[in-house]
């Protein structure tokens, strides 16, 4: 499991003991119940994971978690700020029984599709393949005669798939954990 920074990843909702209110307003995040891969201790704070109504729930806590403690969410007014707010209600609602609501971002089934051909092709390119044996493996092409393939469209979207494949791993994967802005 792939624990990531609240920094890094806005849906890792900020928590730290709740200040006390009345009994029946608080609300348990259940940190006993966790097994060990979802609790983990960082050098900047202890990452959990919840599983809850079917749908996963990460917090971070600058503290070490008591297990009978309630917790409040911290909401730094960020650039990060609605979509922490946006997985904090989704843990909410879980945390009390309802349903948690749509994810904030989710990548169309074309969109899935092309990272994971991206990631293929740079496998393939990483272990020498050249740009036409992988678009034969992605693509189920045939042969292809040497003047056809140095117009074809599958070389090109190969070369993009591969280039796609090279800026995920430097870095550009960051970008598929922050929702698109919403400014204009």
């Amino acid at each position: 499991m792939v624990f990531w920074a609240p920094e890094v990843l806005p849906t890792v909702i900020p928590v730290r003991p709740a200040l006390p209110f009345s009994a029946d307003t608080r609300v348990s995040l259940k940190l006993g119940e966790l097994t060990a891969g979802e609790l983990r201790q960082a050098p900047d704070g202890w990452y959990a994971v919840l599983f809850l109504r079917g749908v996963e729930h990460r917090v971070w806590l600058r503290e070490t978690p008591v297990i009978a403690e309630a917790y409040a969410v911290e909401l730094p007014l960020d650039r990060d700020f609605e979509f922490r707010a946006h997985a904090a209600r989704r843990l909410w609602r879980a945390l009390n029984d309802r349903p948690a609501g749509p994810p904030l971002h989710v990548f169309s089934a074309q969109r899935r599709r092309r990272l994971a051909l991206a990631l293929r092709a740079l496998d393939a390119r990483m272990d020498g393949g050249t740009y036409r044996e992988i678009a034969q493996v992605l693509f189920g092409a045939t042969q292809f005669p040497e003047r056809a393939w140095k117009t074809h469209d599958l070389r090109d979207r190969t070369i993009r798939l591969v280039q796609t494949g090279f800026a995920l791993m430097r870095g550009g994967y960051r970008a598929l954990l922050r929702p698109p802005s919403r400014k204009k």
